[in-house]
């Protein structure tokens, strides 16, 4: 049953706003993800929108929002940190619009460590061995500040040491990462959790850092719902 909007008659349009992949399978996870929030949001107009690689780009989908005098439109980030596209990109595609608002990305978020320590444990990763989280990497100091607080976030949760290993950008790569991390664990076992949302190009390099296990991407995931629908209702209170 999907979780209706209370006393909103005519609720405003949430744009779900991804990165944008060249990859079919990472495309197609993305439309998985945004046909369940709107499953989830009976009434609301939901909308899917892209700050790179292809269209629809998020500034267009926003400028169709019809003007209201309360809020006509939310975007909520389809990213795992708040790196450039959610500080600039996204933030100039509402800069316009007084009734369009955007929320914070998805993480850091306890919701998303739980996921990740589902899917540790799904590809039998040893409980509190060396795990090298991989997100997709950003010269944006905001999104490494939150890939860092996720990194805690999941150490605290596992029981074991978890470093940072970035797919691209900034240093260490996760392949770089993996050797750090079965060095310090004098050569014990090494899981690599990606902290990527679709498949794709990025995900490929995380499955090819050498790791004992590897963990798939994020999405399709309920949590994820869970998360994007938590923002677009915390933007309408």
């Amino acid at each position: 049953m999907g979780d209706a909007v209370s006393g909103a008659s005519d609720p405003p349009a949430l744009v779900v706003c991804a990165h944008g992949t060249r990859d079919a399978e990472g495309r197609a996870t993305v439309r998985q993800v945004v046909a369940a929030v709107a499953d989830r949001l009976p009434g609301v107009p939901v909308l899917e929108a892209y700050v790179d690689v292809h269209g629809p780009e998020v500034a267009d989908v926003v400028a169709t929002l019809p003007r209201r005098e309360g809020l006509a439109g939310v975007v909520v980030p389809l990213l795992l940190g708040g790196g450039y596209h959610v500080h600039v990109d996204i933030a100039r595609a509402v800069a316009a619009r007084a009734d369009v608002v955007a929320t914070p990305a998805l993480g850091p978020d306890d919701r998303l460590v739980d996921l990740l320590v589902e899917r540790l444990e799904a590809v039998g990763a040893e409980a509190g061995c060396a795990v090298v989280l991989a997100p997709a990497g950003s010269s944006d100091s905001r999104a490494q500040a939150d890939s860092t607080e996720m990194g805690h976030r999941l150490a605290e949760r596992w029981g074991g040491a978890v470093t940072l290993g970035f797919a691209a950008g900034p240093s260490p790569a996760v392949a770089d990462a993996v050797v750090s991390a079965r060095t310090s664990a004098a050569g014990g076992a090494v899981a690599v959790a990606s902290y990527l949302l679709a498949p794709g190009f990025f995900q490929r390099r995380v499955e090819e850092a050498g790791g004992d296990v590897v963990t798939g991407p994020l999405a399709p995931d309920e949590r994820i719902v869970d998360v994007v629908v938590a923002r677009y209702r915390a933007a309408l209170a």
